[in-house]
Order: structure tokens, then sequence, then C-alpha cells
């Protein structure tokens, strides 16, 4: 069973020691996933707030957490559930009590990505000062916020439901929903030039990390990622010969690619969303890659785009105006609404879902352009 997106798996408690480059990359390796069949499902949801905040520390819930990941952005953890239903009702719990927290200190949580508030973000999605409150360097993501949703790995073999093919399947799927649920197009007031600033950050990632093996991708990933000082373990261990495994530990928790392995696999593909959008976003996301049928379509749809360049650059651009996602979008959305009906999930889910893809998918719209449309209709 997968632990909350928010925990991970197999972090804590590894000691004191330090690792040489071999044991540290199969201590990545043997990490990265714990196979299991698909079914339940981890939600974690972003909250901007204003003004800014102290740290309040993590907070339990009724059912996940609240925690703080940067003096804007409040963390809302689902905890791992059985079915998309059951983590949808959790979660809206758990919202419900954090935006109680929130006002309680004086805080308002902000529907969307804040438009007057300088986001240490340029044109192109990057951080020019590096600065942050603390001192410290700050990811372009960590002043945005986002939904994430987590799934099982999926069994180790062959099938839809297989490892290999599911980690294949959400790197060609994941360009395609960040078009769908792109929605920060903006910075002081103005159009960027991206509908998401948030995966403009990502736009040189290629749409998969090559390899056919996930746990040996991920590794060589992670162990050339650069981390928040600047350098990589590979670097790190090419310098000094070992790794502590703390420090290593750190760097995996502060990974944020668009699909990552903690256990389980988890996709960090979508800003944050109007009202209750975020829905739509773990709905869709989790029956694309869980229903069996729903995901054999969601391949068919999206296999040729790992061959397609600049693919990232175009979704946080362009998004469902560019013709190749937005065929894409409209299979992928078709094949969710079929795999939900067959899950038997509420009529009120399926409605929501029905409605983004009328309202956006099949007009090659996302969020993004509403706003964009009011900025412009501005004098």
């Amino acid at each position: 069973m997968l632990c909350s997106p928010l925990l991970g798996r197999g972090g804590g408690g590894a000691g004191m020691g330090s690792l040489s480059e071999r044991a540290a990359e199969e201590f990545v390796a043997a990490r990265a996933f714990a196979p299991g069949l698909p079914g339940f499902v981890g939600i974690t949801v972003d909250l901007l707030v204003e003004p800014g905040f102290a740290h309040l520390g993590r907070r339990s819930l009724r059912h996940g957490f609240l925690d703080i990941r940067s003096p804007r952005v409040m963390t809302v953890s689902g905890p791992p559930s059985p079915g998309i239903e059951m983590a949808l009702r959790r979660m809206s719990d758990d919202l419900a009590a954090s935006a109680r927290i929130a006002e309680q200190h004086g805080l308002n949580v902000l529907r969307q990505i804040p438009t007057s508030t300088d986001h240490r973000l340029d044109a192109a999605g990057q951080n020019p000062s590096g600065a942050r409150p603390d001192g410290q360097e700050q990811a372009p993501w960590s002043v945005t916020a986002g939904i994430r949703v987590g799934l099982e790995a999926g069994l180790d073999g062959g099938g839809p439901l297989g490892l290999p093919r599911r980690w294949a399947l959400a790197h060609t799927l994941a360009p395609v929903l960040a078009a769908a649920f792109a929605n920060s197009p903006l910075r002081h007031d103005r159009p960027t030039g991206w509908r998401s600033v948030r995966q403009a950050a990502r736009r040189t990632l290629p749409v998969h990390p090559g390899g056919g093996d996930p746990r040996g991708a991920w590794t060589a990933y992670a162990m050339g990622a650069t981390g928040s000082g600047g350098s990589s373990p590979r670097q790190t261990l090419h310098d000094v010969g070992r790794i502590a495994i703390a420090d290593l530990e750190r760097h995996l928790a502060g990974l944020r690619p668009p699909v990552a392995a903690r256990g389980h696999l988890e996709l960090d593909v979508a800003d944050s969303q109007p009202g209750d959008g975020w829905r739509v976003v773990a709905a869709v996301t989790s029956i694309l890659l869980d229903d069996p049928r729903a995901a054999t379509e969601a391949a068919e749809a999206t296999a040729h785009l790992a061959g397609e360049s600049a693919l990232w650059e175009r979704a946080a651009r362009d998004a469902l105006t560019d013709p190749v996602l937005a065929a894409a979008a409209r299979d992928c959305f078709l094949a969710a609404y079929a795999g939900l009906a067959r899950q038997g999930v509420s009529r009120e889910l399926r409605d929501a879902v029905a409605d983004f893809t009328e309202r956006y998918v099949y007009r090659g719209r996302c969020p993004a352009d509403d706003i964009l449309d009011q900025a412009t209709a501005r004098p």
C-alpha cells in the first residue's frame, strides 16, 4: 500500500552512515518502488495564502497532515485511500479543516495563483535571485501551488498494471495533463508568455527519462539532479568519494520532477485549480493509470509523444492550443470519463470531469486562458 505523498517511503531512520557511489545507487534504487496492485490513491493539495506567515509546524488533520512548504504555501496531504472517491472525501474534510486553521491565524486562502505578487519567477519561469526568506536557495515551483497525486507503483512484470508500463505511461501522460491543467500565466497582473510558469521551469525536460528499467531510470535521474546546494549526489561523490545517508535522503525528498518514484508513483503535473477543480485533477490522473482499459487507451493516445521535441516547453507555453497536445488530451479525457463510469463513481464526479472536458479540452483551452482573457480585456 502506498504511503502519503507528503511522507514518502523508506526515508527515515537510515542512520548516520555514509555511502560509496555504488552503495548510493543501490540505496536509491531500493527505495524507488515498492510494487503494489493499483487501487490506493493519495492526494496532496498546495494552498497559497496571504499574507505570508511564520512556520506553524505540521498539524494533524482528521485524515492527513497540514504542513508549511514556504511562507506563502500550505500543503495538505491526504492519506493513501482505497479508491478515488474515498481519497476525495478525505481531502475535502482536510481542506475544510485547513481553511479553519488559516482563518484562526488571520490568513486568506487564495482561490488561484495570485497575479500581483512577486513570486521571484521571471517570464521564463526561472528564479533569478535564488533567494528565499530564510536565505536558502528556492526552487522555482516552491512559490507556486500545485496538486500531486500518489498512486501505487504497479506490479513487477508486464501488462497495463505492470510497473514498466505505468512508469512509461506516467511520463507520456504528464505533459498532456500539465497542458490541460495549466493555470499560472501572469506575473504582476501581466501575461508572462507562459500558460504555466510552474511548468516553464521544466521546459527543457525530455518526455521520458530513457531506459527500459524504471528503477535504473530513476536512480540515474536522482543521482545526477542538482539539489538546493547547487551540486548533485554524483558530483559530491566525485569530489569527496562518499555521501552521507542523511544528505542523500534530503536530496531525494527535495526532488520535484513531474513523475517521481517515492516507493509509489507521484505525479506532480497540475497547477492549482479554481474552486474544487483539484477533484478533477485527482480523478482524471488516477483513472488513466489505474483502470486497465483507460490506461491502455491513454498509452495509445500518448505513446508517440515520447518522440516530440520541446514538448514540456510547448505544454507550459501553448497548453492545449498546441494541436498535438490537444489531440492527446481529447482522447485521454474521453478515456478517463469512460473509466470513471466503469468504476461506478458518483454522477457528481463524472459530471465535473465532463464539464471540464467540454469547457476546456474540447475547445483547446485550459484554465489559464480564462485568466488571460480577463487580463487582456482590462484597459
